[in-house]
């Protein structure tokens, strides 16, 4: 018997044998992934859910090095939708059964967007008759502010960590009061508090980045007891400070692979939560999010962001489906889901069984 094989019958794993998970290869990395979909499979199903992602602003208080849309990049060409537009957008999932849409933007921390927020939520509860989940992806925000947003009708709330490092985490980010390692856990603490299936994730292959920091993610997502995790492998963007360190990184096809093990590890970890198939994967293959699905990943986000600001929201480069109105961009996830042997949870929320179990 491998060595994989005896750690993956383990019912619980040290850093050691998660940075081991993430090492392996061959016939090992098989063995990983077979048991990953067998765990899937037992616990939440073959069952794929849409979240109609709606990226609304790319209009950003913060300097994050990695992000293509940071406050710093003049580059860039900034958006805001129109409220009717972002309920234009609510309305399509609606009406094709989508189930639930991902409100996502650059961070802002503004009384005048925390009220937006709060009218959106509220109206798009109404056009969709309740029917529609909602999560939020926007940001660092006081837990006043989260308990708006809640009580208004999210349920709920994505917020990377990016790493659960602290000193990659300031490498990755300028050293500012606006860019604060604790007050990001502060925020996941107090999204957990407030009631939301809470969310985070990490980046893949992150220059300065080590297996064992990725194993300490991985811990990390287990000791906080989250509910989703959303995580892809770090893609470049040329109007970035940390492209300067582009030589240095694994290569692409290597963060790729390793971020199929981390979906992998995390689905036996943490059975029943809910792990998205990242955009960013279909940025480096084009079978990517399909792959995601079959080792571990239950959530795909659609965009259905209109056609015309998809390539403005350019977190990383070569960002796929920017040329695609939101039609064809179901009907192409309809049949890459087939294809991945799953079966889209059309109309349904799919909520966390980790978050239900927890009530």
């Amino acid at each position: 018997m491998s060595n994989i094989s005896a750690i993956l019958e383990q019912s619980s794993f040290s850093q050691s044998d998660l940075e081991q998970l993430l090492k392996c290869d061959g016939d090992e990395k098989r063995l990983l992934f077979k048991k990953s979909g067998e765990v899937k499979d037992l616990f939440v199903g073959n069952k794929v859910y849409f979240r109609g992602l709606i990226e609304f602003s790319n209009v950003c208080e913060k300097d994050c090095y990695y992000c293509g849309i940071r406050n710093s990049n003049h580059a860039v060409r900034r958006y805001n939708l129109t409220d009717s537009e972002i309920l234009d957008a609510a309305r399509f999932a609606d009406d094709n059964r989508f189930g639930s849409v991902v409100l996502q933007s650059g961070e802002n921390s503004s009384p005048a967007f925390a009220d937006r927020i709060t009218s959106l939520v509220s109206q798009i509860k109404q056009l969709s008759n309740g029917k529609l989940g909602i999560t939020l992806s926007v940001g660092e925000q006081s837990e006043s502010v989260y308990r708006r947003w809640f009580e208004a009708g999210a349920h709920r709330y994505l917020l990377r960590i990016e790493t659960s490092n602290q000193s990659l985490y300031h490498k990755i980010h300028p050293d500012d009061q606006h860019h604060d390692f604790n007050r990001r856990l502060e925020c996941l603490q107090a999204l957990k508090a407030t009631g939301y299936q809470t969310g985070t994730g990490v980046i893949i292959g992150l220059p300065f980045q080590t297996i064992s920091d990725l194993a300490h993610d991985l811990l990390f997502f287990q000791e906080s007891g989250i509910d989703m995790v959303g995580m892809g492998p770090y893609i470049g963007h040329s109007d970035t400070p940390l492209y300067a360190f582009r030589d240095e990184l694994l290569p692409i096809q290597e963060r790729f692979d390793l971020s199929l093990k981390m979906i992998a590890v995390l689905r036996i970890m943490m059975n029943d939560i809910n792990i998205a198939a990242a955009t960013a994967l279909q940025a480096i293959d084009p079978l990517g999010r399909e792959k995601g699905i079959k080792v571990g990943a239950n959530i795909i986000m659609p965009n259905i962001t209109p056609g015309l600001y998809r390539n403005d929201y350019s977190l990383y480069e070569n960002k796929p489906c920017i040329d695609e109105e939101p039609a064809q961009c179901k009907g192409c996830l309809d049949a890459r889901i087939a294809l991945a042997d799953g079966e889209i949870g059309y109309g349904e929320w799919g909520d966390s069984k980790h978050f239900l179990k927890k009530k």
